[in-house]
């Protein structure tokens, strides 16, 4: 089969991948659910929890996502004349030896797969740059085959066998997004999937929000954690490094197994500005802040 009939084998179905069955399934890296629309620069958040906290007034406000998506992530279809369709691909990056996921917004494409993988390829926005996030994943990743739920891959080698899994592994978590590939092969090695490379992940993983995105109050806060207690804890931190909210909540399994959370936390600002959300585990030693995922983000007016 051709690359471009490999990868519109993928089109009919799109999805935000990330399971979150607590400790159970047959895919260990339970990631919550993806986001189900595209990262915007010109209009906050919309999502609504069910309750925020400002700064200073610590709360909690968790739930557990109870049925993980994978349906296709596309906007409704546009008037004519008007801006083009657009999916939405997960895509697994590479932070310090450690998977780290984002997301892009591009024209929809019946090849998903090859959009995907091209942009594993191009490589991080220079936000997520910032951030410290890489791609290993060079350009001529190709899908050779996709039959009963197995794609088969051709990779570029790597000298460095840590390097070559985390390239692999890259390219693992970002095609097992469709539901319609469900293990890998890469050149061909004994077929791969999720499980296999689940020790890469960090004990925080954030799915939302993404580096550079704009953000408004409340903002939930997204992602699949595996820390003590499964108590998750959240704080917004202003321009000027001032804390300007706090919250907390708890995952759906922890200590020892990955579960999914949400937290809702809600800030009080005067103007917008350049923020950070940090997504952190307390110390059971000292208390302090440990497994840190600091995410710069646009802050809106909040108030």
């Amino acid at each position: 089969m051709s690359w471009r009939g490999a990868a519109g084998a993928l089109a009919p179905v799109l999805v935000a991948a990330l399971l979150v069955n607590g400790c159970g399934g047959p895919r260990s890296g339970a990631l919550g659910p993806a986001p189900t629309a595209a990262p915007s620069t010109a209009a906050p958040s919309s999502a609504t929890p069910p309750s925020a906290t400002p700064s200073g007034r610590p709360g909690s406000t968790s739930t557990t996502p109870s049925d993980p998506s994978r349906a296709p992530t596309t906007t409704p279809p546009s008037p004519a004349g008007t801006t083009r369709d657009t999916v939405t691909v997960e895509l697994w990056f590479v932070r310090a030896g450690q998977l780290v996921p984002t997301r892009r917004a591009r024209p929809a494409t019946l090849a998903t797969s090859r959009l995907a993988l091209t942009e594993l390829a191009a490589g991080p926005t220079p936000a997520e740059a910032a951030t410290g996030l890489t791609t290993l994943v060079p350009a001529g990743v190709e899908v050779t085959r996709i039959t009963d739920g197995m794609a088969t891959l051709r990779v570029p080698s790597a000298d460095d066998p840590a390097q070559r899994r985390l390239r692999e592994a890259q390219v693992v978590w970002t095609l097992t997004q469709f539901p319609t590939v469900r293990a890998v092969r890469v050149d061909g090695d004994a077929p791969v999937d999720r499980t296999d490379y689940a020790d890469l992940l960090p004990p925080i993983v954030v799915t939302g929000p993404i580096p550079g995105e704009r953000v408004a109050t409340p903002l939930i806060v997204t992602g699949t954690a595996d820390v003590f207690e499964a108590t998750v804890s959240v704080r917004v931190l202003d321009a000027a490094g001032r804390e300007v909210a706090t919250g907390f909540g708890t995952a759906s399994c922890g200590s020892g197994c990955r579960g999914g959370y949400r937290v809702a936390v809600g800030w009080r600002t005067a103007r917008e500005q350049e923020g950070t959300v940090e997504v952190y585990e307390v110390s059971a030693h000292d208390g302090t802040r440990i497994n840190t995922m600091a995410v710069p983000v646009l802050l809106a007016r909040g108030g």
